[in-house]
């Protein structure tokens, strides 16, 4: 299970990383709008899975919040595109991004117990790191437009404390 949940975050943090310079030098906002707001939408999947298979408080606590939050700042970045009249662009990042999410989703919803409470929270883990890691070193730095980088930084602010949220529940759960 390690070896598949170090697999997976690698093969996503491949996919953020490298497909930027395999689509030019820098990703354009309406990109990274579709990638941030897909990186979202994977994260309420996960969370949803989770509160459908889990019996652990901490953790269905722990996935709601990730509903919650992740829905809202995708609510936001809906609104900000639609005021600057930019439609979110479909792009490799984002395609392999729902690519990876759905075999991981499929691994995890194969898993019952604490087996899957575990599998849950450590991808949690993995998928924070990697994707406040792309907000960091590329998505921030290549948005163009000031209040499409102020929400990514905001963003980065709430998903910083999802990924020590989930740090510290993976130091719980056995």
């Amino acid at each position: 299970m390690l070896i598949a949940k170090l697999a997976g975050a690698a093969a996503l943090l491949a996919i953020l990383t490298a497909a930027a310079p395999a689509q030019a030098a820098k990703l354009t906002d309406p990109q990274i709008a579709h990638i941030a707001y897909t990186a979202g939408v994977i994260d309420v999947e996960a969370a949803k899975l989770a509160l459908k298979k889990s019996k652990n408080k901490e953790v269905i606590a722990f996935a709601t919040n990730m509903v919650r939050d992740h829905e809202a700042v995708n609510q936001k970045a809906l609104a900000l595109v639609k005021k600057l009249k930019v439609t979110p662009e479909d792009n490799d990042v984002s395609k392999g991004l729902v690519k990876q999410a759905d075999t991981q989703r499929a691994t995890m919803a194969a898993l019952e117990g604490s087996a899957f409470d575990k599998a849950y929270v450590d991808n949690e883990v993995a998928y924070h790191k990697t994707v406040d890691g792309a907000l960091e070193t590329t998505l921030i730095p290549d948005a163009s437009n000031g209040e499409l980088k102020s929400l990514l930084q905001t963003g980065l602010k709430i998903f910083q404390g999802h990924e020590q949220h989930a740090e510290h529940l993976a130091g719980t759960l056995k």
